[in-house]
């Protein structure tokens, strides 16, 4: 490890990219600490350390929602328009036809992508402030109506700027530049869990430590086998004679991914578990009974850890299965495969390709999403099972650390066999 890093350091170009990445994920943190003028800070981290809900949303804005900072909202607007965008794209052909146009279809879906984050901001921000202000403990005292249009405009500006950011960062080839960013908001939090679990130390839990640090490993392990591991379908190509040339005769590999779809199903379930709840607390205090009545009823059953987690598992499971079934498409590598003259030994070429491949696919993936139902869950099984709240193992922060690792470290190994710094 010590010798790459030399490498990268030794020569100016890469250094350059890497400094460069560093000090614009020194910018996002420090923008993170800013907060909107009239908020009380401490009230407001009580309340998130209290709230699972939100909870889950301050992990994927990086922290910055806990400090109800400029960047409060982080890069989950864009993400959330990139989301819909991907699956526009499966529904609509116009929009299918222009993602396989090349860079210039890419660009003009990611210019559209930026344009439709700016209304998902302001209304994701308007919706956050309203039920800050409705839950009390003085996190927002008092709020005029130019203050709260600023808040908005701000807050809007802000996660506009960490695109800006990210899209910089990307440019440089050293990694996603919005996975970084998301990245350097669950690593920053790392020593706040460390000094509060200090602060409380309890030397008679020591086991249940020992046992955190132990689940840690070991999901960190689980994570990187099942992110790299891959069912390597084979593929043999037909000899083609033209000429005095041949075509062909060779033999390869499909690879298909135990977890093709990512931390997506993660991002989808966790926008749909806490929905119910975020619009419970909208009419919790509603003047009609029976409406009041059935929002707390909803707050409390989702307070239930056990049918949280059940709820949880289930969506991630399901959206797993969804999103695997939206980005991976049989039936057009089957017919791509029989264009090219390649066919899989064993299996006629066509419909029985994409059935086998169909086949194949969906046994590989109840793992994945299992796995991935695992993940998620795994924080809430820690905390009911050690009662250390402070330091409990993020299944999903896990995730997405090691899967935005391994990706920046293939990239700034693909610079470095690039210029084939063998001898240096």
């Amino acid at each position: 490890m010590l010798e790459k890093l030399g490498q990268i350091w030794r020569v100016r170009e890469l250094r350059s990219k890497v400094l460069f990445v560093l000090g614009m994920l020194t910018v996002f943190r420090v923008i993170a600490h800013i907060p909107i003028p009239g908020v009380d800070v401490e009230a407001l981290q009580k309340f998130f350390s209290s709230n699972q809900a939100f909870g889950l949303f301050n992990v994927f804005s990086g922290g910055g929602l806990e400090n109800f900072s400029i960047v409060m909202l982080g890069v989950g607007p864009y993400i959330t328009a990139s989301i819909i965008f991907q699956l526009l794209t499966m529904i609509i052909p116009a929009l299918e036809r222009l993602s396989k146009e090349g860079q210039q279809g890419y660009e003009r879906i990611n210019q559209w992508t930026r344009m439709l984050s700016v209304p998902l901001a302001a209304l994701q921000a308007f919706g956050t402030i309203t039920l800050l202000r409705q839950q009390g403990g003085g996190i927002i005292p008092s709020m005029s109506s130019f203050d709260f249009a600023t808040a908005i405009f701000v807050i809007t500006g802000g996660t506009m700027f960490l695109m800006w950011i990210g899209e910089l960062i990307s440019e440089k080839k050293i990694g996603n530049g919005i996975s970084l960013l998301i990245f350097a908001g669950i690593v920053a939090r790392i020593p706040t869990s460390i000094q509060q679990t200090a602060a409380v130390f309890d030397p008679t839990r020591i086991f249940n430590y020992l046992l955190l640090a132990a689940v840690g490993l070991l999901t960190i392990a689980a994570i990187v086998f099942i992110t790299e591991a891959q069912r390597n379908i084979p593929v043999s190509y037909a000899r083609r004679i033209r000429g005095n040339r041949v075509f062909g005769g060779v033999d390869t590999h499909l690879p298909l991914r135990v977890n093709q779809a990512g931390v997506i199903p993660i991002i989808f379930a966790v926008s749909l578990v806490v929905f119910p709840p975020l619009v419970a607390q909208f009419f919790a205090n509603a003047k009609i009974a029976w409406l009041a009545q059935i929002a707390r009823g909803t707050t409390t059953l989702f307070q239930n850890q056990f049918f949280y987690a059940a709820v949880y598992f289930f969506l991630v499971v399901a959206f797993t299965y969804f999103y695997t079934s939206v980005v991976f498409h049989p039936q057009q590598i089957a017919e791509n495969l029989q264009k090219q003259g390649g066919f899989v030994p064993g299996i006629r070429p066509g419909q029985h390709t994409a059935e086998y491949l169909s086949y194949v696919s969906n046994r590989i993936m109840l793992a994945g999403a299992l796995f991935l139902g695992i993940v998620a869950v795994l924080p809430n099984i820690l905390q009911q099972t050690t009662n250390v709240s402070t330091l409990v193992v993020g299944g999903t922060s896990l995730l997405i650390v090691v899967a935005v690792v391994i990706e920046t470290v293939k990239q700034i190994d693909a610079q470095l066999v690039m210029r084939d710094y063998e001898g240096f």
